[in-house]
C-alpha cells in the first residue's frame, strides 16, 4: 500500500541520473545502434520511514532521417512508515490499519506513523521522435504504470520548430493521463470516522482521476557558451485527488487532546476519534521554469528556477544549481545544491475541533503544509576507453515544516507536530551501447 505520488517522485529521482552524462562520441548517433542508460537508486528516510530501491533502464535507438525510438522501464519497491496526519499526544495512540484487518500503536509523544507502507511499482514507457519537414520535430509517447492500489495510463504529444538558423527552438506539448485508484480496504468517505477492525461501512470501491498537462517552451542559444530555456506549464486534474490513507485528529477545543473512544466489545479499534481527510476534486496548477547553461572553460554551470502556483493556495519556489567540473579527459565531478519552499494549502489544518461544523475540505498531510527542503549532493562520472560511462551520486535531503502557532491548541504545543524528515539518496548509473 502506498500513495502513487510518492512512487512517481521516486521514479523521477531515479531518472534524474539518466541522460545527464557527457555527450558520447558521434558514433552513438549511427542508425541501428542502441544506447542504454541504467540507474540503480537507494532512497532512505531517517527514523525507519520510507525506503526505496529502484531500477531504471532507458533504451534509445536511432534510425535514418533523425528518427529516434525510446523505451524505458522502472521497477521500484517501497517499504517503511509514513506520517498519517494525526497529531502527537501525551499518551499512546492506537489506529485501525487501512485494510481494516488490524491495528497499530504509536508511542506517547511521537508523531503517528502508519507502518503499513509497502508496495512494488512497475512503469513502462515508449516514445517516438521524428522530423516533420525541415524545421519541425514531432514527438509522441505512451506510459503505463501499476502498483498494488494504483494504475496509470498516459499519452503525450509535442511539436518543436527551429528558427533563427536553428538557434531558437519553440515547442508546444500536451499530455493526458487516466489513473485508477483502488485503496486498500476501499476509499473512505471524506471526513468519515476511522472505524473498528472489520468495519468497512464507510468505505466505497475504486475511484479515478484525469490529468491534462500543457507545455509551452522556448530554447535560445545566446552565444557559443550560453543556452537559455524558458517553459510555461499548465496542469488540470479532476476526480479523486484525496489521499485515502491520511487522517486528522478530532480534538478538544480547549485542551487540544484527541477525543477518546473505546472499540465495540470484543473488537479492536482506534483509541481516539480520527477523520479521513477531504480534498477538492479539481486542481489547476501554473508553473514557470527558467534555466541557464553556461560553458566556463571546460566546466559547465547549470542554474534553474521554477515557480508554481495552484488554486489550492500553494505557491512554491525551486532554485537549483549544478557545476560539472572535468577531471582529466575522462572523469568529472558535479556538486549540486537545490532549495525548495512552499506555502500551505488553504485547507491544511493540524487538527479538527470537536463541536464545530466540519469544513468541506481538510487535510493534515505534511506535503500540503508550509515547508522548506534542501538537497545537497555530488556526482562522479567516468568514461571508459570504450566510450561506456559510469556514474555515482550521493545526496542528502532535509525537509522541515512550519506549523502556524494559531492552529496549535493546549497540549499540542508540548509536542513537535510537523514530521521533519532527513533522507539519503545513493545512485549508480551505467551507460553503454549495443
Amino acid at each position: 500500500m502506498k500513495n502513487g505520488k510518492i512512487g512517481s517522485a521516486l521514479a523521477a529521482a531515479t531518472y534524474s541520473l539518466l541522460g545527464t552524462l557527457p555527450a558520447p562520441p558521434a558514433v552513438a548517433e549511427e542508425s541501428g545502434r542502441w544506447d542504454l542508460d541504467t540507474a540503480l537508486m537507494y532512497y532512505s528516510e531517517g527514523d525507519d520511514r520510507v525506503q526505496d530501491v529502484s531500477l531504471g533502464i532507458l533504451a534509445k535507438r536511432s534510425f535514418d532521417d533523425d528518427r529516434v525510438l525510446n523505451l524505458d522501464l522502472t521497477v521500484d519497491t517501497l517499504t517503511g512508515a509514513s506520517p498519517s496526519g494525526a497529531t502527537a499526544l501525551g499518551a499512546a495512540q492506537t489506529f485501525t490499519r487501512p485494510s481494516g484487518k488490524g491495528t497499530y500503536t504509536t508511542p506517547a509523544g511521537a508523531i503517528p506513523l502508519d507502518d503499513s507502507f509497502l508496495d512494488t511499482r512497475v512503469a513502462l514507457g515508449v516514445g517516438w521522435t521524428q522530423p516533420l519537414a525541415r524545421l519541425y520535430t514531432l514527438s509522441a509517447g505512451l506510459g503505463f504504470s501499476t502498483e498494488y492500489d494504483y494504475t496509470h495510463l498516459g499519452a503525450n504529444l509535442s511539436l518543436a520548430r527551429d528558427f533563427n538558423q536553428r538557434n531558437t527552438t519553440v515547442s508546444a506539448g500536451l499530455a493526458y493521463s487516466m489513473d485508477d485508484i483502488d485503496p486498500v480496504g476501499g476509499a473512505p468517505l471524506p471526513l468519515s470516522a476511522m472505524a473498528d477492525v472489520g468495519d468497512l461501512s464507510n468505505r466505497r470501491g475504486t475511484d479515478s482521476k484525469d490529468v491534462l498537462d500543457l507545455l509551452l517552451g522556448v530554447t535560445q542559444v545566446i552565444n557559443r557558451t550560453t543556452i537559455v530555456r524558458l517553459n510555461y506549464s499548465y496542469s488540470d486534474a479532476s476526480g479523486y485527488l484525496t489521499d485515502p490513507y491520511k487522517i486528522l485528529s478530532l480534538v478538544d477545543p480547549l485542551t487540544g487532546d484527541t477525543l477518546g473512544r473505546s472499540p465495540a466489545p470484543g473488537t479492536e479499534g482506534p483509541s481516539g476519534v480520527y477523520l479521513f481527510e477531504s480534498r477538492p476534486d479539481t486542481r489547476a496548477k501554473h508553473a514557470l521554469f527558467g534555466e541557464v547553461k553556461k560553458f566556463l572553460g571546460g566546466k559547465v554551470l547549470d542554474v534553474s528556477y521554477r515557480f508554481m502556483t495552484d488554486d489550492w493556495g500553494i505557491d512554491s519556489h525551486t532554485v537549483e544549481g549544478k557545476l560539472r567540473w572535468p577531471i582529466g579527459d575522462s572523469m568529472f565531478i558535479e556538486p549540486q545544491l537545490r532549495y525548495y519552499t512552499q506555502t500551505a494549502a488553504d485547507f491544511y489544518q493540524v487538527s479538527l475541533l470537536s463541536g464545530e461544523p466540519l469544513p468541506l475540505y481538510a487535510s493534515a498531510d505534511s506535503r500540503l503544509s508550509d515547508m522548506d527542503a534542501i538537497t545537497v549532493g555530488v556526482k562522479f562520472g567516468w568514461t571508459t576507453p570504450s566510450s561506456n560511462e559510469w556514474s555515482a551520486r550521493l545526496a542528502y535531503y532535509s525537509q522541515t515544516g512550519n506549523v502556524d502557532g494559531s492552529q496549535l491548541i493546549g497540549s499540542q504545543n508540548d509536542f513537535k507536530q510537523y514530521p521533519d524528515m532527513d533522507a539519503v539518496i545513493v545512485q549508480f548509473g551505467y551507460r553503454f551501447r549495443l
